[in-house]
């Protein structure tokens, strides 16, 4: 018989949200801890210890101090006390200057103000946008406690409960995360499953149940997994998928579990709105009077179809069991690899490259029918006394080319040690991306043509490594050792085009977009990725060049120059720059050589710099 298992998990986004803080949250804040018994050790201590408190010092007329002396006056009969105005103080508050008037004296008095709660206790709630209202999405538990439902206006909860948090909702990461607990489930508890609303999952249950000891066993145990990551779940267990559902979201029970065609009787007392049916058909049953699904389904289903549309007869009829419900199941994407195991073992590295060249258009057509291009792959030969030998190949660009995977190989399989024989060969794809057709043109002239980078990088990156070859991107920064930047081999793909607004006043400048780098100030070829000092600069103050100067003890005498050229600190981003200026140099000694040298400091005001020499970069 069917059985189909309900899970429902009534706080998802709320829950979600709680997971990532404690998962951002330090190390050391992470867990709960009783602090019970420091806090008796510590009230040991404070019973054996000196009078004079530790942190605080001897200091006549501190709060401690006070306290003992207040505890000797009140120890005094009455007539031997001293005066107040003698202690230098008054022994009554004095009232507040404003005192609330009360409500009920008609005079426009208002109720006491309510304190917030800390932080540790604010209820947590998430908000969207309907139009120009933002509204609550969801609600924590001790928010709902407090009155604040979902699709209240957001102003309202936050006058109802001063400091309330609030995150905004993310309806897509919360079906990506339900997506992969979906897929989590499918590998671990059952073959199928599918996604149930955006609260919860279906589970078929059908035979798989014994292998864990049971229908309860397996509930119990998916409700530890899921509370030891702190999300909150119920699970019912039914024939059909509609009476698991509605037996899950009306019951308050943990567990569930309904007997063997008995999910008539169970569901016959619960509200028609548990069989997830419009809310427009939930208003129209209650105005007749129908308030229970065993009203309902005694009723003929003729008048129902007639009234209500088929929605409200087929969900009736698939959680009665008397119509089928298909699960559309969520599959998890399966691990591609192409293998080969040997009955004699492979010693040479021709018998390796032979079996590379069978095993990757393997791959590339498993690649293909997936609809996926390789970004890394690992090689992997078993031998015989159990020592793997791996080879980890990464791709500059998605790719299913056979000859190309063969070439990047076959040029590291001098990297492996057959030792007594290799056993078995396998190709494993551990990183993929999508990778659809791509159109080229018929001609072989074709002028607009690109060439493609990819193989040329991929060659590159098998002998020197990815790590060594990057390209240069500009930033819009003054400081030049911040106007450039590293940024992949290949060019990533353009970033979408921003739609503005008929009325944005940016569609007013039709200009071209300023250069990175002006024209009349030329930058280093090479630019040192952090200046050096140089020593003996012989220049005149403010702004003549330098005539000599000593750079890793080579002496270098100016015979031109040019500058300066007047550099500011980027004050808007650190207050330590608002001084900072730099006046830089190019200058050519007597052998033909360019530098880019600057002094820190406009040579006026010592504020703007130390004077000191620095050479920044190469020119040639």
């Amino acid at each position: 018989m069917k059985r189909v298992a309900a899970l429902y998990l009534p706080n998802w986004p709320i829950d979600r949200l709680r997971q990532a803080e404690r998962t951002a949250a330090p190390p050391e804040r992470r867990g709960t801890v009783d602090a019970a018994p420091l806090a008796a050790a510590a009230a040991t201590e404070r019973l054996n210890a000196c009078s004079v408190p530790r942190e605080a010092g001897f200091r006549p007329g501190a709060r401690w101090a006070r306290a003992e002396r207040a505890k000797e006056i009140d120890a005094l009969p009455a007539h031997q006390r001293p005066r107040m105005r003698e202690l230098g103080r008054r022994s009554e508050a004095a009232e507040h200057p404003f005192k609330a008037a009360h409500a009920e004296n008609g005079r426009g008095g208002a109720h006491p103000p309510i304190s917030p709660l800390p932080k540790a206790t604010l209820p947590l709630v998430t908000s969207h946008r309907v139009g120009t209202r933002t509204l609550v999405a969801t609600a924590c538990p001790a928010a709902r406690a407090l009155g604040i439902v979902p699709g209240m206006a957001l102003t309202s909860a936050r006058a109802q409960l001063p400091g309330l948090e609030v995150h905004p909702a993310d309806p897509q990461g919360d079906a990506e995360a339900l997506r992969r607990l979906a897929v989590l489930a499918a590998r671990r508890w059952s073959p199928l499953v599918a996604r149930a609303g955006e609260h919860g999952l279906f589970l078929d249950l059908t035979g798989v149940a014994h292998l864990f000891g049971g229908e309860e066993a397996m509930a119990r145990r998916i409700l530890r997994l899921l509370a030891r990551r702190g999300y909150a779940a119920r699970i019912a267990v039914a024939d059909t998928a509609g009476a698991a559902w509605a037996l899950v979201t009306r019951m308050p029970e943990p567990v569930l579990l309904c007997p063997p065609g008995a999910h008539r009787t169970a569901i016959a007392a619960l509200p028609p709105e548990a069989l997830r049916i419009a809310p427009t058909a939930v208003e129209l049953l209650r105005r007749l009077g129908v308030d229970r699904i065993g009203t309902l389904a005694a009723m003929p289903r003729a008048p129902l179809v007639r009234r209500f549309g088929r929605g409200l007869a087929e969900r009736l009829d698939q959680a009665l069991g008397l119509a089928p419900e298909p699960l559309d199941p969520i599959i998890p994407q399966e691990h591609i690899l192409a293998g080969r195991r040997f009955a004699e073992p492979v010693l040479s590295a021709e018998g390796i490259a032979y079996w590379l060249g069978q095993l990757v258009p393997e791959l590339a057509n498993a690649l293909a029918q997936a609809g996926l291009g390789a970004r890394r792959i690992e090689f992997v030969a078993e031998r015989i006394d159990g020592v793997p030998q791996r080879i980890r190949i990464g791709l500059a660009r998605a790719s299913r080319d056979p000859a190309h995977l063969v070439r990047l190989l076959a040029r590291r399989i001098e990297e492996i040690e057959p030792g007594f024989g290799i056993d078995s060969i396998t190709l494993h794809v551990r990183r993929a991306e999508p990778l659809g057709p791509s159109s080229f043109s018929d001609r072989l002239d074709a002028e607009d043509s690109v060439p493609d980078l990819a193989p040329l990088v991929d060659t590159l990156a098998t002998r020197i490594g990815t790590a060594h070859m990057w390209r240069m991107r500009a930033v819009e920064s003054d400081v030049p050792e911040r106007s450039a930047a590293h940024r992949p081999v290949l060019d990533p793909p353009a970033p979408p085009v921003e739609r503005r607004r008929i009325d944005d006043v940016r569609q007013l400048d039709t200009g071209a977009a300023l250069p990175p780098w002006h024209a009349r100030w030329p930058r280093p070829t090479r630019l040192l990725h952090r200046p050096e000092q140089v020593d003996d600069v012989l220049a005149l103050l403010p702004d003549q060049p330098p005539r000599r100067f000593t750079w890793r003890g080579e002496t270098h005498r100016i015979v031109r120059a040019d500058g300066p050229e007047r550099i500011h600190g980027e004050w808007w981003k650190r207050l330590s720059e608002v001084h900072a200026t730099r006046d830089y140099y190019r200058v050519e000694d007597e052998q033909g050589r360019r530098y880019w040298l600057f002094r820190r400091g406009d040579g006026e005001r010592a504020v703007s710099g130390d004077m000191r020499w620095y050479l920044h970069g190469v020119f040639g």
